[in-house]
C-alpha cells in the first residue's frame, strides 16, 4: 500500500503485482492499440498488425509507474531515475544552477561538484523522482538538440530541464532531465515553490533519456560507474560524506 512504513526488521507488507500505467501514457497506449486493431480487423494485414499490437504493449510498459520503497534519512540522496550510472565526473554546475534563486535560495555556486549521470534506455521506467525532501526553488527549461543522451556533451547541448531543490536543512541539490535520441518531451509534475518528499514523482521524459545529479560540495557518490540504480530506492550519496568505493564487474 502506498505510504506504508516499512523497515529492515520486517515491518510492513510486501507483495508482487503488475505496476499501474501512468495517466500520461494511457492515451499513447490506446492510440497504438487502435491503430493495430484497424490494421488487423479492417485491412486484414496480419503481417503488420500483430507486430503493431506487440508494439502497443511496449508503449504501455514504457509508461509503467511502480511503487518504490524510499529510504528515509535527512542526509540520504536517492536516485531520481532508473537506469545505468554512465558517467561520474567532477564538473562545474550548469550556469542556470549556479546563482541564487529568485526567492533568495542558494544556488550551487561555481566550484566543481560531483555529477552522477544516469542513462535510461527505452526499457527502463521513465518516471523521475525527487532525490531529497525539500522545496523546489528553480525550474529552467533549455531547448536544444536530440543527440545520444549517453554522450557527455548532451549535458550542454541537448534539450534539458534543470531543477534546484533546497532541503529542509538548507542544502541545495540540482538535477537535470535531458532528452535523448528518441525522447521529444520532458513532462514536469512540479513547479517552483512546491514542497516535495524524497522519492516523490516529479516528472518524466518520453522514450529514452538521461538524468544528471549534482551533489553538494564535499559529497561523493555511493554508487559505482556501470551500476544500475532504481529511482526512489537506490542511495546515490550521503550528504557530507566522501571516500573511494571500488567495485568489480563480474
Amino acid at each position: 500500500m502506498s505510504g506504508e512504513l516499512r523497515d529492515n526488521r520486517g515491518r510492513g507488507d510486501a507483495e508482487w503485482g503488475l505496476p499501474p500505467i501512468h495517466p500520461e501514457g494511457r492515451k499513447y497506449g490506446i492510440i497504438a492499440v487502435a491503430i493495430a486493431l484497424v490494421v488487423l480487423l479492417i485491412f486484414d494485414w496480419e503481417l503488420l498488425g500483430w507486430p503493431l499490437l506487440a508494439l502497443s504493449a511496449g508503449v504501455f510498459a514504457f509508461f509503467r509507474d511502480p511503487e518504490r520503497v524510499v529510504p528515509q534519512g535527512d542526509r540520504l540522496l536517492v536516485s531520481p531515475a532508473d537506469g545505468l550510472v554512465s558517467l561520474i565526473a567532477l564538473v562545474p554546475p550548469p550556469a542556470e544552477m549556479q546563482h541564487a534563486t529568485e526567492d533568495g535560495g542558494p544556488g550551487l555556486g561555481t566550484e566543481p561538484v560531483m555529477r552522477i549521470s544516469i542513462f535510461m534506455s527505452v526499457f527502463d521506467v521513465h518516471i523521475n523522482r525527487s532525490p531529497i525532501a525539500g522545496t523546489i526553488r528553480r525550474i529552467v527549461y533549455m531547448p536544444g538538440r536530440f543527440m545520444n543522451a549517453d554522450l557527455d556533451k548532451a549535458s550542454e547541448e541537448n534539450e534539458r530541464q534543470h531543477v534546484l531543490i533546497q532541503s529542509t536543512d538548507g542544502k541545495t541539490i540540482g538535477f537535470t532531465q535531458i532528452a535523448g535520441l528518441v525522447a521529444r518531451r520532458i513532462v514536469p509534475f512540479i513547479k517552483p515553490g512546491d514542497i516535495v518528499a524524497a522519492g516523490q514523482r516529479v516528472g518524466l521524459i518520453r522514450f529514452g533519456s538521461r538524468v544528471d545529479v549534482y551533489l553538494p560540495v564535499g559529497t561523493e557518490p555511493k554508487v559505482l560507474l556501470g551500476q544500475r540504480v532504481i529511482a526512489g530506492e537506490t542511495v546515490l550519496a550521503e550528504i557530507g560524506t566522501a571516500g573511494l568505493l571500488e567495485g568489480v564487474s563480474q
